[in-house]
């Protein structure tokens, strides 16, 4: 669900389309309309949003969309408590919550990488089940 939610307001972005269309007298229409302003940058943060969620979306490299999505939704939570969107600042606050959750589900493979620790050696013997009907179906959905 993190990884969906932010394809389609990062293809808002990278088509060069407004988030929003509040005015210039709100705060938030006043800073979204300065970052919309800004061209390459706002598409450059819509490109990283689709990516990070692409990674999120793909089991091999959700580690690594997860780290990749930590810098943007906590960017956009604390955009969201500082210029006090009404509500939002929940919504992003569980979002930011559901990310960390996911690094700490996968801390056994970012901890050689935080604190030079020898990386968990490989158990070979281990056979990967084939996935679930079910659990297929949902890749297949969500792709």
């Amino acid at each position: 669900l993190l990884g969906i939610a932010f394809i389609a307001p990062g293809l808002t972005k990278v088509l060069g389309n407004r988030f929003t269309s509040l005015g210039l007298d709100s705060p938030v229409g006043f800073f979204f309309e300065g970052l919309y302003r800004s061209g390459f940058y706002w598409r450059f943060i819509g490109l990283a949003q689709i990516l990070a969620s692409l990674l999120l979306l793909i089991p091999r490299t959700a580690t690594l969309g997860a780290v990749a999505f930590l810098p943007i939704i906590l960017n956009i939570f604390v955009i969201t408590v500082a210029l006090q969107f009404t509500g939002t600042w929940v919504i992003t606050g569980l979002m930011l919550l559901a990310n960390l959750y996911l690094l700490c589900w996968d801390y056994h493979k970012l901890k050689p990488l935080l604190f030079n620790a020898p990386a968990p050696a490989a158990n070979w013997a281990v056979v990967e089940a084939t996935p679930h009907w079910i659990e297929r179906t949902g890749y297949a959905a969500v792709l």
